[in-house]
């Protein structure tokens, strides 16, 4: 089954992908209050920031089986848009969103979309310069570039899509729980985090700049290995794979539980897993998959 083409440029049809992906977000089987929850037996492929890497996406996709026929395995994306590939200063990494969108509607229950800081940040208005580049100014003069009038129903649609997007992936293993996230808050911010939000619906107030427990998340950066196992024992998870931070060579990890992938750029990879048989932390190194052709 390969990927359908979609028409990126009529607004309609873009509001209704999205539209329809947001709804598969709240309504699968697999949704429980902020996250997405899978169990063993099964196929995961795991990943860090994608930021708009077409290439890397379409291969992916058929890693994960979502092109074929056979049955598919779990896809975990997270940090999609603001790639660094811009059209004469415009951002039009709304595209990513929308083919995610359609293949969200079509494996509502493999595709897991996580919520990440610079989707977060696209529709709170929060700013992020990356590469010298104002990425939110630049996606929103992408959008209003192509649709025209018919812009601000394009990005009601994206902010739609962006709230109703799972904080991470639970899986269920007979080796203990892993817990896929783009990042974890701080060790600076833990008093402030809420760290029941796992098993309850988001609010607006979760994702509040600087104080919502959902922003402190995604944008957590340099947690330790008290963070660690503190969110351990409040959540019981044997294993973090995250993303958020650079790794040079697309992996790298914080001890004692957490690997950091990168699928965004050169030496991007991704992490292979069979649910019935997770690694450890130190052994999820030694298994990680180049992107690169």
């Amino acid at each position: 089954m390969a990927m359908p083409p979609l028409n990126f440029t009529d607004a309609q049809t873009v509001r209704e992908t999205l539209l329809a992906g947001a709804s598969a977000n709240r309504n699968a089987a697999c949704r429980r209050g902020s996250i997405d929850v899978t169990t063993a037996p099964g196929r995961l492929i795991a990943t860090g920031d994608l930021h708009d890497n077409p290439v890397h996406l379409a291969r992916l996709v058929t890693a994960a089986g979502m092109d074929g026929d056979g049955p598919p395995a779990h896809l975990v994306l997270h940090e999609l848009i603001h790639g660094d590939k811009l059209v004469n200063g415009m951002d039009m990494s709304y595209r990513v969103l929308t083919r995610i969108a359609d293949l969200k509607t079509r494996f509502p229950e493999h595709m897991h979309v996580l919520l990440a800081n610079h989707e977060l940040s696209q529709i709170i208005g929060a700013g992020i310069v990356k590469d010298g580049v104002r990425v939110v100014e630049a996606f929103n003069k992408g959008v209003e570039y192509v649709f025209g009038d018919e812009a601000d129903g394009v990005m009601e649609a994206i902010a739609h899509f962006v709230r109703s997007l799972p904080l991470a992936l639970r899986c269920v293993t007979p080796a203990g729980d892993l817990l896929i996230a783009h990042s974890l808050p701080t060790a600076g911010s833990m008093g402030r985090f809420d760290t029941t939000i796992l098993s309850r619906d988001l609010t607006e107030d979760d994702l509040s700049p600087r104080t919502g427990s959902a922003y402190l998340m995604v944008w957590g950066r340099g947690y330790d290995a008290g963070v660690l196992e503190d969110l351990v024992e409040r959540w019981g998870v044997n294993l973090f794979i995250l993303g958020h931070e650079r790794c040079d060579h697309g992996a790298r990890m914080i001890p004692p539980n957490a690997i950091v992938l990168n699928s965004d750029h050169e030496r991007g990879v991704y992490l292979p897993i069979d649910l019935d048989h997770p690694p450890r932390a130190e052994e999820a190194l030694g298994m990680v998959v180049p992107l690169a052709g």
